[in-house]
């Protein structure tokens, strides 16, 4: 189908958004038929299927368990993303990844550019990194979107972390010095088909991408802390009924896990504006119609908000 789109990522949120999205004209794989861990899949599920563009959704996005099995999250996150640019650029192949925030310290006081050094703290972070350097280095025309706390009113995110955590506890504890910027899965993936576009109607006129490729950010406008975060969240559920605990906003240092998070991790998208005319909503803009479709959800019994740490995502 000209100007199909083949989306990596499975039941992912960020796959799912996409596949609503653009109905029709997406098609979302996972395993079996995209497996990192089977790598002989990966090229053949694109050649079997010759998008127009790629967008690579998948990953290994257990942070702290990566820290424990870096060979895994390695072939999901580096070596794998690696082979899918081989392959799409043997094609002809449009391609999309999506990396993270998480490839910076966090120590930088300020949003980070695309042009500030790298230097993650752990290795989902690293292994990110080296992902996106596998798929520019293989594909260069391919576009890199690196974006930070992704939510949904599915799948595993803070977002339903919080609300199932709230009809179990009376009170909770919350991280307030981490920041960032958290992002609609919805909102990502209208972007994210933004872009698309733009990079197969520029090839289309052109045969090439005018200069466009490479790293970009793209995040909800705005910023907050996680405790932030889980109070606007409650303050939401609250109009449909649901408990609004008490949270204790607490350090870091009160809540150890195996891998460290940047502490500042936000993001500059002035560049996706302004090669691509993209701009995300403000996160809160977009919070309220997600939390009411995870309660409406949750009520009916369709989905069950996650269980996760509660301290931080």
């Amino acid at each position: 189908m000209a100007g199909s789109i083949l989306v990596t990522g499975g039941s992912g949120q960020l796959a799912q958004a996409l596949a609503r999205a653009g109905a029709g004209r997406v098609e979302v794989v996972g395993r079996p038929v995209f497996d990192f861990e089977r790598p002989e899949l990966l090229g053949q599920a694109i050649r079997e299927r010759r998008p127009a563009l790629v967008v690579n959704a998948a990953a290994y996005t257990a942070v702290d368990a990566a820290e424990s099995a870096p060979e895994a999250a390695a072939r999901a996150n580096a070596s794998g993303p690696g082979l899918v640019a081989d392959t799409c650029r043997e094609l002809g192949v449009k391609l999309v990844h999506v990396s993270t925030d998480y490839v910076f310290d966090g120590l930088k006081g300020a949003p980070y550019d695309e042009g500030d050094a790298t230097n993650p703290t752990g290795v989902y972070g690293a292994t990110k990194l080296a992902g996106e350097r596998a798929v520019l280095a293989a594909c260069p025309g391919a576009v890199v979107l690196r974006t930070s706390w992704v939510y949904a009113a599915a799948g595993k995110n803070f977002l339903l972390t919080m609300l199932g955590a709230a009809r179990r506890m009376p009170r909770l504890r919350v991280v307030a010095d981490q920041k960032g910027c958290p992002t609609n899965a919805d909102d990502l993936a209208a972007a994210t088909l933004a872009v698309a576009d733009r990079l197969l109607a520029a090839a289309a006129c052109s045969g090439g991408e005018q200069g466009l490729g490479g790293i970009y950010h793209a995040t909800g406008r705005g910023e907050t802390t996680w405790h932030g975060f889980a109070l606007a969240i409650f303050e939401e559920a609250a109009r449909h009924g649901w408990p609004a605990p008490p949270v204790d906003a607490i350090q870091t240092a009160d809540w150890p896990t195996p891998a460290r998070r940047p502490p500042d991790s936000r993001l500059d998208c002035t560049r996706l504006h302004a090669d691509f005319g993209v701009r995300l909503p403000d996160w809160r803009q977009s919070l309220g119609p997600a939390v009411a479709r995870a309660c409406a959800a949750s009520d009916s019994g369709a989905a069950s908000p996650a269980s996760a740490t509660v301290a931080s995502a």
